[in-house]
């Protein structure tokens, strides 16, 4: 399949992709407002990409083939593992939404620090951790020293995407790695499946991500799993009702009963995306549209009354393209929260610990 190439640096996002995304910071910038304020703010977006020191070609010197060995690592893993383009993917998501994207979500535990894969939405679900290694090794054999494992998150996001069908942008680096991990920050900061859309709309916005961020990143649940303790509670008691959740369709949910019976296996897997479960498209979206969406929080995207997000659905939708763009955008801004840069953090030799 023809991937779809996404620069990271049109003129109409240029604002977008170059600053780094702090908290409480553009909550309610829309693109189009993005778009006008670019040619007012040129000169100071010189100054603060200087200080953030993130850009695409930090390594083009001291590494200049880390994108082809992340890749080459990933491919190869998916020969034996169809899942793993969306648990690395899902790593690079759950580590940047805790004080932003440091690889603290790779740190194990040790005596004085308590791991963020404890931290209840990663324990018994968050994997890859062994292709992460790999790749890290690789990268170390080829340029030891040089880059660090929140870069390696995400490179392999991109690559995970890209190598599944979906489209490839040119991954912003420069980051470092943190010293220390926020299992508590974990617990709170990361959105569940059983979340409110408002709940989630407020995590979102708590890192500077908006509502087409959201929309967008949560179209990555086009492929990977769920296991059935995420959303057996909407097959049979939504709510505490005793009843299944209505905005689910029936025939779906007779599928769903079927792999998650009552009683059954909390750990048993549903594809997220029952149609192309390991192709990266915008079939999520659709699925969205006829009640076929897994986790309440897909499908409250679509069966939201009012929903800001019912709009941005239905384009996603009818236009994969648009979709790709979107979502090639919001991994650079996600991938922009809160990056250690300069002197701060360190370059992990071993992502599990600390140097």
């Amino acid at each position: 399949m023809r991937r779809s190439r996404v620069t990271n640096c049109t003129r109409q996002i240029y604002i977008v992709c170059l600053l780094p995304v702090k908290k409480n910071e553009m909550k309610t910038l829309s693109f189009p407002s993005l778009f006008v304020l670019t040619s007012f703010f040129l000169g100071a977006i010189q100054l603060h990409v200087s200080n953030a020191q993130l850009n695409a070609t930090f390594y083009s010197n001291t590494c200049p083939n880390v994108s082809a060995i992340v890749q080459n690592v990933i491919q190869q893993a998916l020969q034996s593992d169809p899942r793993i383009g969306a648990s690395l993917i899902r790593l690079h998501f759950h580590d940047c939404f805790v004080d932003g994207c440091d690889a603290s979500i790779l740190l194990d535990n040790n005596g004085t620090l308590r791991s963020e894969k404890d931290a209840a939405p990663n324990t018994n679900s968050a994997r890859g951790f062994d292709v992460v290694d790999k790749i890290k090794t690789a990268v170390e054999n080829s340029c030891p020293g040089i880059v660090s494992c929140a870069d390696v998150l995400a490179l392999a996001a991109e690559s995970s995407v890209s190598l599944s069908g979906g489209p490839s942008w040119n991954v912003l680096l420069g980051r470092r790695d943190s010293k220390t991990a926020n299992q508590a920050g974990a617990n709170t900061s990361i959105p569940a499946p059983f979340e409110s859309l408002s709940n989630i709309t407020a995590k979102f916005t708590a890192v500077g991500l908006n509502i087409n961020d959201l929309v967008a990143l949560s179209g990555a649940h086009t492929f990977g799993r769920a296991q059935c303790r995420l959303f057996s509670s909407r097959l049979y008691n939504f709510s505490g009702s005793g009843n299944p959740d209505p905005s689910l369709n029936t025939t779906y949910l007779a599928t769903l009963r079927q792999i998650c019976p009552q009683n059954g296996s909390t750990t048993a897997l549903a594809n997220l995306d029952f149609t192309t479960p390991n192709t990266f498209d915008n079939n999520y979206f659709s699925n969205l549209q006829t009640n076929q969406g897994l986790l309440q929080s897909d499908q409250e995207l679509f069966s939201t009354p009012g929903a800001a997000t019912i709009s941005i659905v239905n384009t996603f939708s009818s236009n994969q393209n648009a979709f790709f763009q979107s979502f090639a955008q919001s991994m650079i801004n996600m991938g922009n929260i809160s990056p250690l840069t300069g002197t701060n953090g360190e370059i992990r030799s071993d992502c599990k610990k600390v140097n």
